[in-house]
């Protein structure tokens, strides 16, 4: 590991803004995260609604909506702790008091909130995981675990530049009865057909990180849906062919510098 990467870990543990902790740091007795169920009143010191967002990398979108929704109270959580120090330093620095981060993996989300805890839920252009299907944050298998923390009709958003993660998370809400409030497969060039559905545009088109920036610039489309998390019992796992994805895609530490003669 190098000593940059070991100076923002070191970092990271004096940030009061940051949660650390596995799978084996949680509460042996009920393998549950003490902070879950109270993260309004000790963290944040409000009942503003909470909002993830789930890979947040650097953690740009989790600050860019603390700023713009004062009154609501942001998590990012991701596991890479040398990319997410970006943002939460970027919180401490400005005073961001609704913006924290957690660092675990997703796939034990629901040992860090409550029932009914969590409000909303981001998944800004992660890893659309082509090879398998458990590992996709809009999967069937995720759905279970975000039902355990998210209240009941709660919001799920999806921006992602990946045809493929948005074609199986389309066939996803088809085939279970979850209620699409706005779906497109070009956010930029979309026209509102209503005006709440205006609203939920402007909201997904309020915040561009540079990761979303670059696909622009290449002339790539960003594909959005939001949907509400009904309350299932059952779920069916999409099982049709999907065309994988044809492009390179960036990674998270994408500059343009480095890579400026990609076509």
């Amino acid at each position: 590991m190098g000593k940059n990467k070991l100076k923002k870990f070191a970092e990271m543990e004096t940030f009061t803004n940051v949660f650390q902790c596995g799978a084996r740091e949680l509460l042996p007795e009920n393998h549950v995260f003490p902070m879950a169920g109270h993260w309004r009143e000790r963290f944040f010191h409000n009942d503003n609604p909470i909002v993830l967002e789930l890979g947040c990398g650097r953690g740009e979108y989790t600050v860019g909506l603390a700023k713009k929704y004062p009154e609501k109270n942001f998590i990012g959580v991701d596991i890479k702790g040398a990319r997410m120090w970006a943002g939460a330093k970027q919180a401490v620095q400005e005073g961001l008091t609704n913006a924290a981060f957690l660092r675990t993996n997703i796939e034990i989300i629901d040992s860090f909130f409550a029932a009914d805890e969590v409000d909303e839920i981001w998944i800004t252009f992660c890893d659309p995981q082509m090879k398998k299907a458990t590992k996709r944050l809009t999967s069937t298998y995720f759905m279970q675990r975000y039902q355990r923390i998210v209240k009941p009709n709660g919001l799920i958003h999806l921006k992602t530049d990946s045809p493929f993660l948005y074609t199986y998370t389309s066939e996803m809400l088809r085939l279970n009865p979850y209620s699409v409030l706005c779906a497109t497969d070009d956010l930029y060039g979309k026209t509102a057909d209503s005006i709440e559905q205006k609203a939920r545009l402007e909201d997904a088109r309020a915040l561009q990180t540079h990761y979303e920036k670059q696909w622009l610039d290449r002339g790539l489309s960003i594909k959005y849906i939001e949907w509400q998390l009904t309350p299932l019992t059952k779920w069916e796992e999409p099982t049709i062919e999907i065309e994988k994805d044809s492009y390179r895609s960036y990674g998270r530490n994408y500059t343009t510098s480095k890579n400026e003669n990609h076509g």
